[in-house]
């Protein structure tokens, strides 16, 4: 256990691990200190001289990034001359940087307007038409757009694919008013994980193509949610914003801070399958491809279940989640039916790193272990009622809860996706996590709890 010290930071003290960074402390205790280049999975760099604070018995301030801790410091981050002091570096950061806030797609969350707001409102020494000008729009590859001029050359970025995915396609190239992120000579941005460099510049320098003028962040809402493109279970941010008289649309997915899952990141697969959800969605009730009411389908529903008694398979997704896979086996005692849950069609080894992908790519893979259901493949029945599973199966008749479209089904009925609901998966390393309801649609389609619920009137 590491040996816990006092330090008082603006008159108040705090508790912290001795030897620890100081700008740790600041960041956790949500005391405000600028800073670009510093990022806690990236650690100190030392680059911006933005985190300044004044310790006593020190002759002039010193970044917070690179002071470890020390039993009894004082340290003060509010006095008029640290202010003046990162007053004076914000303005050597904007020499070079275009006044394009307007329709620079970070505004809204970009730090260097927040910083403006606070250390900033000079006036500027340098006019616009002197301003040095770098390239813009720079396709770096990997749906990362670069435009060098709006760079404060935190690097962030480069010691992303330095230390983090070992790759090394970003570097820095020029001196002075020439320095710029550049790709190295002949290669492209390509890494599984690339997109993590758009969440960690701090500035509107890269951006996602695929989000880029899409919508304003300020118009985004945020639902806490899970990627289910595997088992690792990847906390993400769900941004999705309803538009008047449409239905909800998300818009992007961003990685949601877990220290025992998934750090600060997410792999690029999981960031961009929010496409694939919203894709070809099953929103029709289908009696032999012909679609129905309500009633008609559970009229269908109840006289297949009652034409194959006996003789009946329910087959479950192991993306679904455990309240409804539970819900689902209860219901399965009721009507007589044996469960299944096929976890071969999950098995990727391809898929798998050894970062955040693994080779179990259903979300709740683990739960369906751990129930001790059926994961082989029904050999032959003679109802099999599906809900939302992939695979296909030897069958007289099937009834398919399904969220996309499917062909071929006696009785297709349609299910809310899972950002549509909310519920608990088990990533694979026995950690149960909360998924939030995050889109609202104007005619949402019932979710498999709500169709339980009609099916057993």
């Amino acid at each position: 256990m590491r040996e816990m010290i006092e330090v008082i930071v603006d008159n108040k003290t705090y508790r912290v691990e001795a030897g620890s960074l100081l700008i740790d402390l600041l960041i956790r205790e949500e005391i405000k200190v600028p800073y670009f280049c510093y990022h806690e999975s990236l650690g100190a760099d030392g680059n911006c001289r933005m985190c300044m604070v004044e310790i006593a018995g020190q002759k002039r301030p010193q970044i917070a990034c690179d002071t470890l801790v020390k039993a009894g410091m004082e340290v003060n981050s509010k006095s008029d001359n640290i202010k003046k002091v990162r007053t004076n570096i914000l303005e050597l950061e904007l020499i070079n940087h275009p006044v394009d806030c307007p329709t620079c797609d970070q505004a809204g969350e970009c730090s260097l307007q927040d910083f403006y707001m606070d250390y900033g409102l000079h006036d500027a020494k340098v006019e616009i038409a002197d301003k040095v000008k770098h390239a813009k729009h720079v396709d770096l590859g990997s749906n990362v757009m670069l435009d060098q001029e709006r760079c404060v050359l935190c690097a962030r970025c480069t010691r992303f694919t330095d230390e983090i995915t070992h790759t090394h396609e970003l570097g820095i190239v020029g001196r002075g008013d020439d320095a710029k992120v550049s790709t190295m000579p002949g290669r492209k941005l390509d890494n599984p994980y690339a997109m993590n460099v758009v969440d960690l510049c701090p500035v509107g320098a890269l951006t996602s193509k695929d989000f880029r003028f899409h919508q304003r962040v300020w118009f985004l809402k945020s639902a806490a949610s899970i990627c289910h493109g595997c088992a690792k279970g990847c906390n993400i941010y769900i941004d999705h914003n309803k538009i008047k008289y449409q239905d909800d649309v998300i818009y992007r997915f961003r990685p949601r801070r877990n220290d025992a899952v998934n750090g600060f990141f997410i792999c690029d697969v999981g960031r961009l399958s929010y496409k694939e959800l919203e894709k070809s969605r099953q929103e029709e009730m289908l009696l032999d491809a012909k679609a129905v009411d309500e009633v008609e389908a559970l009229t269908q529903y109840r006289e297949l279940l009652q034409q194959y008694q006996g003789d009946v398979s329910i087959v479950i997704d192991a993306n679904l989640y455990s309240e409804e896979i539970e819900a689902i086996v209860v219901y399965a005692k009721q009507v007589d039916a044996k469960v299944y849950a096929p976890l071969g069609c999950y098995d990727n080894p391809e898929f798998s790193d050894d970062m955040l992908k693994s080779a179990k790519t259903a979300a709740n893979y683990a739960t369906v272990v751990a129930m001790g259901l059926e994961t082989q493949i029904p050999i032959e029945a003679g109802l099999i009622i599906n809900f939302n599973h992939p695979s296909t199966y030897k069958c007289e008749a099937e009834i398919f809860f399904t969220t996309h479209q499917v062909e071929g089904k006696k009785l297709l009925l349609p299910i809310a996706a899972y950002s549509e609901n909310s519920g608990s998966l088990m990533n694979e390393d026995g950690i149960v996590q909360q998924c939030e309801k995050a889109v609202e649609k104007n005619s949402p389609s019932p979710t498999i709890l709500e169709w339980l619920e009609k099916v057993r009137r």
